[in-house]
């Protein structure tokens, strides 16, 4: 639950939103934006958006509301298809980030991995040298420097189609920082270790 009661604008928002993010597999900030214009609230300050833990809330409620029997199994082929990659490029550190780590991701979602390289090329080299195709796009990392993005797509036999895995290039000396707990104690990302602890969870 929200730690705090929302508005009713900042709670009917969020539903919306919420709606976006399951049915359309949009990330959380792209979801208040167009949630924004659906509700004819455009240039609503920023103070006045819902958070992302009352957005987050919504998410998981729509999920038990309308895809409580879809769910469960696409997260879990989402999560396997993580962690295979997970496994081959150990050598970078790879930490699982967004709706596939949180659990509340559906087949819309892509798979977001974080690599913590000594050498900011040396996951690309190895993406070339074993043959594999990729294309390279660019974000903001948590402290504001623009970092690569390898995206690729990879074959899910579970959900009978291919899904985008978004590999976000960083600095070993950023894992440190990438660790830090949340004010209720949550991570947001996790090693291979931790999302197969996640993976027997939810299996039993």
């Amino acid at each position: 639950m929200p730690s705090s009661a929302p508005s009713a604008l900042s709670a009917e928002i969020a539903a919306t939103a919420a709606r976006l993010v399951v049915e359309e597999g949009l990330e959380y900030g792209p979801a208040k934006q167009r949630a924004l214009k659906l509700l004819g609230h455009r240039g609503l300050p920023a103070r006045d958006l819902p958070d992302n833990d009352l957005l987050e809330y919504e998410v998981r409620t729509y999920i038990e509301l309308f895809c409580a029997e879809t769910q469960p199994r696409e997260l879990a082929a989402l999560r396997e298809v993580a962690l295979g990659w997970m496994e081959r490029l150990a050598e970078f550190r790879p930490h699982l980030s967004g709706a596939v780590w949180r659990g509340t991701a559906t087949r819309l979602n892509d798979v977001h991995l974080q690599l913590y390289c000594d050498d900011s090329k040396a996951a690309e080299i190895a993406l070339l040298n074993a043959g594999i195709g990729y294309d390279v796009g660019s974000t903001r990392s948590p402290n504001g420097r623009t970092i690569d993005v390898l995206s690729l797509a990879q074959p899910c036999a579970t959900l009978n189609e291919s899904v985008t895995v978004h590999l976000s290039i960083l600095d070993h000396n950023d894992l440190r920082g990438a660790l830090k707990r949340d004010a209720h104690g949550r991570s947001a990302r996790g090693d291979a270790a931790a999302l197969r602890q996640l993976m027997t969870k939810d299996a039993r």
